[in-house]
C-alpha cells in the first residue's frame, strides 16, 4: 500500500506522520511540485495539502483508490474523483473539538490581552507604567457562520463562558439546542461582538465576508477565521483593520499559505495570528484522531468497503 501526501512537512513532522501509519505501508512524503509526478502513477491513496487535485493529476494516477483529505476539501475536484473512479472521503468532525479549543484560546487572549502582557514582562518593562485594556466574555454575543460540528462545538464553549450565541448556517434545516439563536447573515455580522467563521471555503462562500460585510459589522467587533482563508477578502480585512472598521481579529488561515512575510497583517497590533495549526493540537502538522481516522477509512477502502466520510459515490 503506497501513501502519497502532499504538503510541507518539517523532517520531524515527517518521521511522526510515518511513524502513526502500520509497518509494511509505503508512506511518501513530497511537497507541492514536479516530485508529485515521480509517485502519482502508482500510489493508491493521495492525501492532499497546499495543492490541486484536479482532472490533470488524477488521471495519471492509474492506480490510485482514494483520495483523503481533513476537514476541508476545496482543493478537489470530486467530480472528476467519480469520473475516474476513485474514492474522495474528508474527516469531516475529527478536528471539531481542536478547532474549538483553538477560537477559545483566540479569543481569550485577545480580551485578556496575552500577547501583550506576555511581551511586557519578557522585556522586563516597569509594572507602574503598565496601559493596556481587556474585557470579560460573559455577556458578549458571539455570532458562528456555519453550524457544523465545529460551529457547534465553539456553541457549547460558549455557554460556559456566558457568552450570546447567535449562528447561522446556509443549510435551512440547521437546528440548534434552544441556547442558540438561528438568524440571518446580516442580522448576525451588525449585532455580533464577535464573528467566528465555521464554513467550508466554495463557490458560495469565496470571499464572502468582504468591505461590505466589514463594514455593517461593529466598531467594537472581533473577527475570528479558523476555516478557510479564501472565505475572505484579505485586503479588505486588512483595511478594516486600519481602518478601525472593526477592532481586531484572531486568524489561523489566510488567502496564500504560508503567510507571505511581507504581508501587513504580520504588523498590526489589533491582530492575533496562528500558522493554520487550529486542527492540529498534537504537534507541528499533527493530529493523532486524524491519522487514526486516515489509516481506518484506507483499510475500509483496501477492503473493498466504502470510506467513511465520503463525498462521492463510484460504480
Amino acid at each position: 500500500m503506497k501513501i502519497l501526501l502532499v504538503g510541507y512537512f518539517t523532517e520531524t513532522s515527517k518521521a511522526t506522520i510515518t511513524r502513526h501509519f502500520p509497518e509494511g505501508w509505503d508512506i511518501v512524503i513530497v511537497p507541492p511540485g514536479e516530485e508529485i509526478l515521480r509517485h502519482i502513477e502508482d500510489c493508491q491513496v493521495l492525501i492532499p495539502e497546499h495543492v490541486k487535485v484536479d482532472h490533470s493529476l488524477l488521471s495519471k494516477a492509474a492506480k490510485l483508490k482514494l483520495v483523503q483529505t481533513g476537514a476541508g476539501y476545496d482543493n478537489v475536484d470530486i467530480a472528476a474523483c467519480s469520473e475516474l473512479g476513485i474514492w474522495a472521503a474528508n474527516a469531516a468532525g475529527v478536528n471539531a473539538q481542536a478547532v474549538a479549543e483553538h477560537v477559545m484560546a483566540l479569543l481569550l487572549s485577545y480580551y485578556k490581552n496575552i500577547p501583550f502582557l506576555d511581551a511586557f514582562m519578557k522585556n522586563k518593562m516597569d509594572q507602574h507604567q503598565l496601559e493596556y485594556t481587556g474585557s470579560e466574555l460573559a455577556g458578549k454575543t458571539i455570532g458562528i457562520i456555519g453550524f457544523g460540528a465545529i460551529g457547534k462545538k465553539v456553541a457549547e464553549f460558549c455557554r460556559v463562558f456566558e457568552l450570546n450565541v447567535l449562528a447561522y448556517a446556509r443549510n435551512a434545516a440547521a437546528q440548534s439546542d434552544g441556547f442558540v439563536k438561528m438568524t440571518d447573515f446580516d442580522t448576525l455580522i451588525s449585532t455580533s461582538d464577535i464573528v467566528s467563521v465555521h464554513t467550508p471555503l466554495n463557490q458560495q462562500t469565496k470571499q464572502l465576508i468582504n468591505k461590505a460585510v466589514f463594514q455593517k459589522m461593529k466598531h467594537t467587533s472581533l473577527f475570528i477565521n479558523t476555516a478557510r482563508g479564501g472565505i475572505v477578502n484579505e485586503r479588505d480585512l486588512i483595511d478594516a483593520l486600519k481602518n478601525r472598521d472593526i477592532a481586531g481579529a484572531c486568524l489561523d488561515v489566510f488567502e496564500c499559505e504560508p503567510l507571505p512575510t511581507d504581508s501587513e497583517l504580520r504588523n498590526l497590533s489589533n491582530v492575533i495570528l496562528t500558522p493554520h495549526t487550529a486542527g492540529m493540537p498534537d504537534g507541528l502538522k499533527f493530529h493523532k484522531k486524524r491519522y487514526d481516522f486516515f489509516v481506518n477509512n484506507i483499510k475500509r477502502v483496501e477492503n473493498g468497503e466504502e470510506p467513511a466520510s465520503k463525498l462521492n459515490q463510484i460504480v
